[in-house]
C-alpha cells in the first residue's frame, strides 16, 4: 500500500465522449501520416491569463533543506495581483501572433476575429508571400468565441480547414498541454517587472 495524491482532471469524459475523442484523434493522425496533412500547415492558438509574478509547478518549486531546517513557504496568488490576458498562435516554426488583450476587454467571437484570426491571416499571407490560405488548418479548443457560427463561417470563407477538437480534452490542444506552460515557467526572471510585454513572450516563445 502507498498514498498517492489524486489527478486532477478538467471534466469526466462519458463512455461515448471518449469513443469520440479516441476517433477523431485517429483520424486527425491518419491525415498527417498518409500526407494528406502537413504538421507545417497547422496552426493552432488560445488565450491565457499570464500573472507578473510566477510562482511555477508545484514540482519545480521542491528543494533540498536539512533535518532541521522548515521548508521554504510560496505565497499563494490572489485575483488582485496584476496579470495580462494574452492570445498566442503558432506554428512548427514559430510564433505567428502574441495579441495582448487591452485591460477590461474580453473576448468574444466579434473581438477573436477581429483582433486574432485576421491579424493571424494577414500574418500567414506574408509568410508565405502569396493570399492563399487554403492550405492552413486551424487548430484552437473548444472555447465559446473559437466555436461560434461567425468564427467558423469566416475561416471557411477564407478557406481555412477547422481541425476537429474532442469535447473537453484540452491536452489535445497544443497551447494547452505545452505552450502556455512553458512559457509561464520562463517568464520567472520577469517578477519584478511591471511592464510585461508582447517583446518578453515572443522570445520566450521563439527560445522553445
Amino acid at each position: 500500500m502507498r498514498k498517492v495524491t489524486s489527478r486532477w482532471v478538467a471534466h469526466k469524459l462519458s463512455d461515448e465522449q471518449k469513443q469520440q475523442r479516441l476517433r477523431v484523434c485517429r483520424q486527425n493522425l491518419a491525415k498527417i501520416q498518409t500526407g494528406k496533412w502537413r504538421l507545417s500547415d497547422v496552426i493552432t492558438g488560445d488565450e491565457t491569463w499570464i500573472y507578473h509574478r510566477q510562482i511555477g509547478r508545484k514540482s519545480s518549486n521542491a528543494t533540498w533543506i536539512s533535518e532541521n531546517e522548515p521548508p521554504r513557504a510560496i505565497v499563494r496568488r490572489n485575483r488582485s495581483e496584476l496579470k495580462i490576458l494574452f492570445s498566442l498562435f503558432f506554428k512548427s516554426n514559430g510564433p505567428v501572433l502574441i495579441h495582448k488583450v487591452d485591460k477590461g476587454k474580453t473576448i468574444d467571437h466579434n473581438y477573436y476575429i477581429e483582433n486574432c484570426l485576421k491579424p493571424v491571416i494577414n500574418e500567414i499571407r506574408k509568410q508565405e508571400k502569396s493570399s492563399r490560405t487554403k492550405c492552413i488548418k486551424s487548430l484552437h479548443d473548444n472555447g465559446r468565441p473559437h466555436i461560434h457560427r461567425d468564427v467558423i463561417d469566416y475561416l471557411t470563407e477564407e478557406g481555412i480547414e477547422i481541425i476537429r477538437h474532442p469535447l473537453y480534452s484540452p491536452d489535445l490542444a497544443p497551447c494547452d498541454f505545452w505552450l502556455n506552460d512553458y512559457i509561464k515557467i520562463n517568464l520567472a526572471d520577469l517578477v519584478s517587472q511591471v511592464n510585461l510585454d508582447v517583446i518578453s513572450l515572443t522570445k520566450k516563445t521563439k527560445n522553445r
